[in-house]
């Protein structure tokens, strides 16, 4: 800025009144090697010299042929008419629906949204989105230690290293204990949480396990529900939206809330953004859930209308009060995964879950017959398989330079599972696609 309104007997009577010495002080806490530090900026270019130097700089990027990365998000084919609707302006131009009388189609679409997670999941009542899977997960944590008066959680190995690493955050500020419950990760394991080990846990405000868990095995959600419920706390399951077209239900099993990445209903993988966390509960927790729900009503003319019926954040109701502080409720995704699932409908979500359950066996049964790759567990899987590969890091690394990104390494995610692949595959895996890795294998051996 050229002109600052500040004197500097204005800054300084501020610092005296906190009571520190300089402005740098104030960021003592930010350690300094995340610090903005000072940069030298280029001269100015005309417009056409700026779109020559971004052409150049996207040159760089190397877009894979072959893909089977999945790992929490997944490619799936995205009918035309998600884009559409959710470009179309008063949708795409949207702020959050305050006034429900000049909102009424923003308001309509969440409500939708809601009532087709209700749906999907088998539960009672769905919050109006979260800004992912990773942050859904830690707030439905959080909102079991509300509902438990309960200060521990305990979460399974098997889920998503990431976000077990949000949801450390999320309850590190409220000073609430994240435990884990261990997994058999040995060759031929079962790779999944074991019922009989959460006995020993004590006492938890919730169990979090996934469906299918991060290896992609399904994971024993019925008598894992009970074992939690025996020790009085909440079972948080997270699940794959696809999966549930052939999974059963979390609500059917005994899960209390459950969360998810919504990603794979009609978003783009877009370098990991922007995306939606999805929440449902039971109708007996809803005064604990945060973010926002919008029900259906009738005005005083008898016409049917949409509004805000509970909004546990601190922008409305006392900081104290407050479930959450979620400022944002990702509507334009959701309304995303509300196209999607309304123009595939049942049977077509179904028949994504099945054409990527069916490539997937595809794949495993051809990496086994051509002996470059072996199971790592045993048990069920969905569309997503771990695989064990000798010398996978050299490997993997050559594929990339083919233009086949063989999955994610998971011994970036456990030193146990070097030498093992986690591969996923959905209805855009084509059996090329599959014929392409297995002889790129056995061309590295």
């Amino acid at each position: 800025m050229s002109y600052s309104p500040h004197t500097d007997a204005d800054r300084r009577q501020m610092l005296d009144t906190i009571g520190v010495e300089t402005v740098e002080d104030l960021f003592a806490d930010i350690p300094a090697a995340v610090r903005a530090s000072d940069w030298s900026v280029p001269p100015p270019l005309t417009e056409l010299e700026v779109r020559a130097e971004l052409a150049r700089i996207a040159s760089h990027n190397r877009i894979p042929e072959v893909s089977f990365l999945g790992a929490g998000v997944y490619r799936h084919l995205i009918p035309a008419v998600v884009g559409e609707v959710i470009g179309r302006p008063e949708f795409a131009t949207a702020y959050t629906p305050y006034q429900p009388e000049v909102s009424q189609g923003t308001l309509q679409s969440i409500y939708e949204f809601q009532s087709l997670i209700c749906e999907l999941t088998g539960m009672e009542v769905a919050t109006a989105s979260h800004y992912d899977g990773a942050t859904a997960t830690a707030e439905a944590a959080l909102m079991a230690c509300r509902l438990t008066r309960r200060d521990r959680v305990a979460v399974s190995a098997a889920v998503n290293p990431d976000y077990r690493r949000v949801l450390e955050t999320y309850c590190s500020g409220p000073g609430i204990e994240v435990v884990e419950v261990p997994v058999n990760l040995e060759p031929g394991g079962t790779g999944t949480t074991d019922p009989a080990d959460l006995a020993a846990l004590g006492e938890v405000a919730c169990v979090v396990a996934a469906q299918p868990n991060y290896y992609g095995q399904l994971e024993p959600m019925r008598e894992l529900a009970d074992a939690t419920h025996e020790l009085g706390a909440q079972f948080v399951a997270i699940v794959e939206p696809t999966s549930l077209a052939v999974l059963e239900a979390p609500g059917a099993y005994g899960a209390d809330i459950v969360a998810s990445e919504g990603q794979p209903l009609g978003i783009p993988v877009s370098f990991g953004g922007p995306y939606v966390g999805l929440m449902a509960a039971r109708m007996a927790s809803v005064r604990q859930m945060p973010g926002r729900l919008v029900g259906a009503t009738r005005d005083a003319a008898g016409r049917k209308g949409y509004v805000l019926t509970l909004q546990a954040r601190e922008q409305h109701i006392r900081r104290e009060k407050a479930a959450s502080n979620i400022c944002t409720n990702q509507a334009l995704m959701a309304l995303a995964a509300t196209a999607y699932l309304t123009s595939v409908g049942p049977e077509g979500l179904r028949e994504v879950a099945e054409l990527s359950m069916a490539q997937a066996r595809h794949l495993v049964a051809a990496l086994e017959s051509s002996d470059v790759a072996q199971r790592r567990f045993g048990g069920v899987y969905l569309n997503e398989v771990a695989v064990s590969v000798p010398d996978a890091a050299r490997r993997h690394a050559a594929l990339v330079d083919q233009g086949i990104v063989a999955g994610r390494l998971l011994e970036h995610d456990d030193p146990r599972l070097t030498d093992t692949l986690l591969l996923a595959t959905t209805e855009l895996t084509t059996d090329d696609d599959i014929r392409r890795l297995v002889h790129a294998l056995e061309a590295t051996r």
